[in-house]
């Protein structure tokens, strides 16, 4: 037999291994942005809009001057700040997104929408400024739900975009897919709607600002899943100051889905005041505030069709996706419905395909990525297919999807959406889970709940992911005197390379509960057979905390970095491995 080479027990990829993350955010002992309490500090609240659609007049001057009231910002007094980006666009034919202003001007297309920003010496007098901010509102015509928005004769959300759709696109060869209609045996068809959802983290978004008035610098502390990016946007595209200028901080983290990426108008705000005041700066979001400010997920209305031969093979496949994008676009919102449309076919085997994409608007909070940004939603959507496809036969789930999951003989396989799969087994994959979850036993255990009066049931579904696909990463190996290597990684946290510089670097999210640091730790201890410390450490760029990027991206920089060391590390030491992290009171 010939002899298998695997790592030391101690060391690598495979080997059992606790998370070191974890230790003091099961004991009580994380530090999360709130608490982060510079004193003395200020405290901010946002004023919010009532209605999903309204004009309004504002005035400020009574609420101006109540005790403890040190500012009070509109539109009016930040007419010299850029809106939140958004960051996609179409290759082929590029739409031009409306405006998302830090704070509304005279206009509001979202509950929620903000209006006013009030800062005070505490939470009380910032609340009781915030009721006498006196607002004249006038109520327009709303419009709410994707499918509403595209009816004839609904309420315009944006003047400049008819019948309220963004951008009206297709993806997949649609006279292929028409051919294959044409020549079925049989149509199966789905209409689904994948439901508008709100996070609701355990820790609602906060920040704190400081000041340095010497050097015209700016400290911002937020809970966040990417502080290189964040840092990016607010000095560049928001408060157009040089980013060395800007340092942003992100310690423990709890709970973000995505929905802890983006920059949000607090965050420009907070900063804003800080630097008017020369004063610390504190915002926490209520849950009321997360409910009507943060941005929300998925929200699309899918039609999809399956052209069938009477043996089962799928011939061809239609679908029709329309995604709502609420009343502003936020960072990513127009990718989520495209991006995750290239995923459709799922794995299975349909050459004939066409998606037709509709982006709308409509008067609610924006949407952008959750959890897979629209990864789920479109395997979700074949995989309902294909049941509906089986049950249209009559034949079985499982024997549906034999016929058509792609061939391992056909690997490396180019979707019709042009995504390749290097390799699987698609077939064997569900065999096994099928095996494992005893599904030739399933008959007997139904017939079991139903003499309790209960009903049992069992499904299959597949699910493919396309991963590592955004941001940068770095990874700094070194392999230390004593014979330990240590690991700085951007994801973890970045640091100012140098005081003396002064370049501000953004610190990147110390625990997120990702286990990034035992992840990327053991990749490299594969082969190097060390000690690997992955800490804080000089890293100018970092990517974030979105899906599997911690481990895949941060993990693969790690393993390259690590190779031109490897011809130096011939020693093994038995020392136990660890990994060390900073506080973030150790940054500098």
């Amino acid at each position: 037999m010939a002899q298998i080479n695997t790592a030391p027990v101690k060391f690598g990829v495979g080997q059992s291994a606790r998370r070191k993350e974890d230790d003091a955010l099961v004991r009580g002992r994380g530090r999360y942005t709130d608490d982060h309490a510079p004193a003395p500090a200020m405290h901010a609240l946002m004023l919010r809009s009532p209605h999903a659609h309204a004009k309004f007049k504002i005035d400020a001057t009574q609420a101006r001057a109540l005790p403890g009231v040190a500012l009070i910002l509109t539109a009016d007094d930040i007419k010299d700040l850029g809106g939140l980006p958004c960051l996609f666009n179409l290759p082929d034919n590029p739409f031009t997104a409306p405006p998302y202003p830090i704070l509304a001007q005279g206009e509001v297309r979202h509950v929620g929408d903000a209006v006013a920003f009030v800062v005070a010496d505490t939470l009380a007098h910032a609340r009781d400024a915030i009721e006498a901010v006196a607002v004249e509102w006038t109520p327009l015509p709303a419009v709410v739900g994707a499918a509403n928005a595209v009816k004839k004769g609904a309420p315009a959300v944006w003047p400049q975009f008819p019948d309220n759709v963004l951008f009206d696109v297709g993806i997949g060869d649609k006279a292929a897919a028409e051919a294959a209609f044409a020549n079925a045996d049989a149509v199966a068809e789905i209409s689904i709607v994948n439901p508008r959802i709100v996070t609701n983290y355990m820790e609602t978004r906060a920040a704190v600002c400081e000041y340095d008035a010497k050097r015209d610098h700016l400290t911002l502390t937020i809970g966040s899943q990417g502080s290189h990016r964040l840092r990016d946007i607010l000095c560049q595209n928001i408060l157009h100051m040089p980013v060395e200028n800007m340092r942003v901080i992100c310690p423990d983290v709890g709970g973000g889905f995505g929905t802890k990426l983006f920059p949000y108008r607090e965050y420009a705000l907070i900063a804003v005041a800080s630097r008017k005041l020369k004063k610390s700066v504190r915002w926490t979001a209520e849950r009321a505030d997360h409910f009507m400010g943060d941005s929300q997920g998925r929200d699309n209305v899918t039609t999809a069709r399956m052209a069938l031969r009477k043996d089962g093979k799928f011939l061809g496949m239609d679908v029709d996706l329309i995604g709502d994008m609420g009343g502003y676009l936020s960072t990513f919102g127009p990718y989520i419905p495209h991006g995750g449309a290239g995923m459709l076919p799922g794995l299975y085997d349909i050459q004939a395909f066409h998606c037709r994409i509709r982006t709308v608007f409509t008067n609610t909070v924006p949407v952008d990525a959750y959890r897979g940004a629209g990864r789920p939603e479109a395997a979700y959507v074949v995989e309902r297919l294909v049941d509906a496809a089986a049950r249209k036969l009559g034949v079985t789930p499982d024997a549906i999807r034999l016929k058509n999951f792609i061939a391992p003989r056909a690997l490396p396989y180019k979707t019709a959406t042009g995504k390749v799969y290097d390799s699987g087994d698609f077939a064997a994959h569900m065999k096994r889970a099928m095996e494992i979850g005893d599904w030739k036993g399933f008959s007997k255990r139904a017939k079991a709940a139903k003499k309790q009066g209960l009903v049992r049931g069992i499904g299959l579904a597949s699910y493919v992911e396309v991963c590592g696909t955004m941001g940068e990463e770095t990874a700094n190996v070194q392999l230390d005197p004593n014979g330990d290597v240590t690991v700085r990684i951007g994801a973890l946290r970045s640091l100012n390379p140098s005081s003396a510089t002064r370049r501000a670097i953004s610190a990147a999210i110390e625990q997120r509960g990702c286990a990034s640091s035992t992840t990327t730790r053991r990749p490299v201890a594969e082969t190097l057979s060390r000690i690997v410390s992955v800490s804080s450490g000089e890293v100018v760029r970092g990517s974030m905390t979105v899906t599997e990027i911690p481990s895949r991206l941060s993990s693969s920089a790690a393993v390259l970095a690590k190779l031109t060391i490897r011809p130096k590390a011939t020693t093994v030491t038995s020392r136990p491995s660890r990994v060390m992290f900073a506080s973030p009171n150790g940054i500098v």
